[in-house]
């Protein structure tokens, strides 16, 4: 290491060695999943070929000495020379990163290579490659030692990757190494992946092999795949081919007894995006184009609960989804949402609404879409990002499952019937199963933590809906007894001013009468071993007086909360209560009723009064001033407070770990152990406070 960083320090690679220097920013990794990820890349553009309507077979063999082979019947890679590089077409796509004939050229209407880089990446992480390419009679032929081009020296006629080899000096050469039969075209490659580069345990994984040759001939129909693999001494032979497109594919995946039949759905759509397109000159210029994207979906619903779904675009599969994928699982949801909606009454949902768990579960379904240079997320492909996708996908899906439930068909409507019940049928054991779980849960709290016996709470088992309101005293309970909703809203009374946790002992808080209330009412522990999952309350709403007493609470409450249950907090689940100070009962002529209005502030109370002068209406004086929740009626408290149509809540939130900080040093200043500078505070704040604020 040097402390002097220049120009000179710069490192510029050239070529492939971007490649070996950093193999896995193209391959994902060194070890056996990089290596097969290199043999996908060579069996895609064998496979690119063969959609593109040049050739119906692919062989793949593992030969006894740890290389590969993959043999295409396509139009072969192109021996002639590319004006702009003088090199031959083989020789340009073997050791040019992002060089090939899948960028809108012409060549392919779609593809899955597409960034140019499959076969180079290939050649300069293998220890030797050998192509083959049979052309206009003539079988041309080429070999590489990691990456460079040359001969290798192969006494006695046997390949070895160790073998004497000799690079080009000046030009390269494709030599012609013999005839083609009349009319036969395509490419032979065959390489040793350097073990400079990959791990000693690295392998060709021969499970994963098949896998994904009977998956290509699924999605290819027509397509044959042979396997071969002759690392055990004898040849192991499996052939791989099918008519029956992603149809069969579906049948294949599914291991349950059908509900519905397999159900295809095919379209397309098109959309625009600006890319560069090559000039005849040589330039390339940003140029509006439109693209065509179809879709093919076979799917099927099954007695099972598991969900098995497989996506590919262009023949390259996306395990991790995307775009075609959101698309659909959206539009799945919500056609399925619509249909149960319309169907209601007979399939007795009630209020209870679809999530995409329950339109999953038994599903199997295959996935595929066909697009001019779609765009992947990284050199693996492993997932769609094309935006305009998602749409496309969601309007075919929209449309054929619409005419399949509108069907008149025996079977459509018997099948859609099914289909239907066995959702809903999912919904209801699933919020079952949450209803169980949460009596459970509260059942587990009751018996093994006494839940305080002064908790009054509420009937229902949602956390997602319930309420803990923490109230000041026995005459605030009393009253917002009578004001509570029982179904969701829970109260638990407060004695006074709980302890100030910023200046007590973890043990001294436990021993808190008021602290461990609350924290067994909550039942998610408190400190480190705070869970929010196990939180039995939605939302804590702290509701104390409108009066300085009442402010000091509400403080010694988020004291605690945020020191000891800071997850709550963070979530945005703890609430202040803003109850009124005062009651306006403005007085109408006549028999019309006086109406009433409830004011927040001395501030706001003003304001009302000048606009009610001003249009010559009175009120009752006195005004009432509320100096606590104990002297609202249960109807006021009610409207203005716990109701939710009326109520007006302050959510206490903790922006980010700057502002956690902030308040962390302004609670150990107001409520710590040191006195000296609280004292310092208050003195050289005094000045900036109003006397009118105070409430006396």
């Amino acid at each position: 290491m040097t402390a002097e960083y220049s120009a000179h320090h710069l490192q510029v690679l050239e070529g492939l060695e971007a490649v070996r220097k950093r193999p896995g920013m193209y391959i994902g990794s060194n070890g056996s999943p990089g290596l097969m990820h290199c043999l996908w890349e060579i069996i895609d553009n064998a496979v690119d070929e063969a959609v593109a309507g040049n050739g119906a077979k692919i062989d793949i063999i593992l030969h006894s000495d740890g290389s590969v082979e993959v043999h295409d019947r396509g139009r072969g890679i192109p021996v002639d020379v590319e004006p702009r590089t003088g090199l031959t077409g083989v020789e340009v796509v073997f050791t040019k990163l992002h060089a090939g004939g899948k960028f809108g050229g012409g060549s392919y209407a779609a593809s899955g290579g597409l960034h140019g880089v499959g076969a180079s990446v290939v050649n300069a992480l293998s220890e030797r490659l050998d192509v083959e390419v049979d052309r206009g009679g003539k079988t041309y032929a080429m070999s590489f030692h990691r990456g460079e081009p040359g001969i290798f020296d192969d006494d006695g006629g046997e390949k070895r990757p160790d073998a004497p080899f000799t690079p080009f000096s000046e030009k390269s050469e494709l030599r012609v190494v013999g005839k083609a039969a009349k009319g036969a075209t395509g490419t032979r490659i065959r390489y040793w992946a350097d073990r400079q580069i990959f791990t000693k345990d690295a392998a060709f994984q021969l499970g994963e092999l098949e896998t994904r040759a009977r998956q290509t001939a699924f999605l290819v129909p027509g397509l044959e795949l042979v396997v071969s693999d002759d690392r055990g001494g004898e040849r192991n032979e499996t052939s791989y081919h099918y008519e029956g497109g992603i149809s069969e594919f579906v049948e294949y995946l599914a291991t349950d007894a059908p509900v519905t039949d397999t159900w295809r759905i095919q379209g397309e759509g098109t959309f625009k995006e600006t890319v560069p397109v090559l000039q005849p000159d040589g330039h390339m210029v940003a140029t509006e184009v439109e693209r065509t994207c179809s879709v093919d979906l076979a799917l099927r619903w099954g007695t099972g609960y598991d969900t098995t779904t497989r996506s590919f675009v262009n023949i390259i599969a996306t395990p991790k989804g995307g775009t075609h994928q959101q698309g659909f699982e959206q539009e799945l949801l919500k056609s399925l949402r619509g249909q149960v909606e319309q169907n209601a009454r007979r399939l007795k949902v009630g209020s209870d609404k679809l999530e995409k768990d329950d339109v999953l579960a038994g599903l199997t379904a295959v996935l595929t879409v066909n697009l001019p240079e779609p765009q992947f997320e990284g050199q693996t492909k492993e997932v769609l990002g094309t935006p305009a996708v998602r749409s496309i996908v969601s309007q075919v899906v929209r449309k054929e499952l619409a005419a399949r439930f509108s069907s008149t068909k025996r079977d459509d409507k018997s099948q859609a019937s099914q289909l239907l019940d066995k959702v809903v049928a999912e919904m209801k054991a699933r919020v079952s199963a949450r209803a169980h779980k949460e009596t459970q849960r509260r059942k587990n709290a009751l018996e093994s933590s006494s839940l305080p016996a002064k908790l009054v709470d509420c009937r229902s088992s949602d956390v997602t809906q319930s309420e803990l309101f923490i109230v000041e005293g026995d005459s605030a309970l009393g009253t917002a007894r009578h004001a509570r909703n029982s179904e969701f809203q829970a109260l638990l009374p407060i004695r006074g001013k709980i302890l100030n946790v910023q200046k007590a002992s973890v043990s001294d808080m436990l021993g808190n009468a008021e602290c461990a209330a609350i924290i067994t009412t909550i039942g998610a522990g408190s400190g480190r071993s705070f869970d929010l999952s196990q939180a039995r309350y939605g939302k804590v709403i702290l509701m104390s007086d409108a009066d300085v007493d009442g402010a000091h609470i509400r403080t010694l409450l988020l004291t605690l909360f945020f020191r000891y249950m800071r997850p709550l907090v963070e979530a945005g689940r703890v609430f202040s209560a803003v109850p009124p100070l005062h009651r306006v009962i403005v007085m109408n002529p006549g028999s019309k009723p006086n109406e009433t209005i409830y004011t927040y502030s001395e501030g706001e109370l003003h304001a009302l009064l000048t606009k009610l002068q001003r249009a010559g209406k009175r009120w009752q004086d006195p005004i009432q001033r509320y100096k606590g929740l104990g002297e609202m009626d249960a109807d006021q408290l009610a409207n203005t407070t716990m109701e939710k149509s009326g109520r007006l809540l302050r959510r206490v939130t903790v922006e980010d770990a700057e502002s956690a900080d902030a308040a962390v040093r302004t609670f150990e200043l107001l409520m710590g152990n040191d006195v000296a500078p609280r004292r310092e505070f208050i003195m050289s704040s005094s000045d900036k406070l109003s006397r009118e604020s105070i409430d006396a």
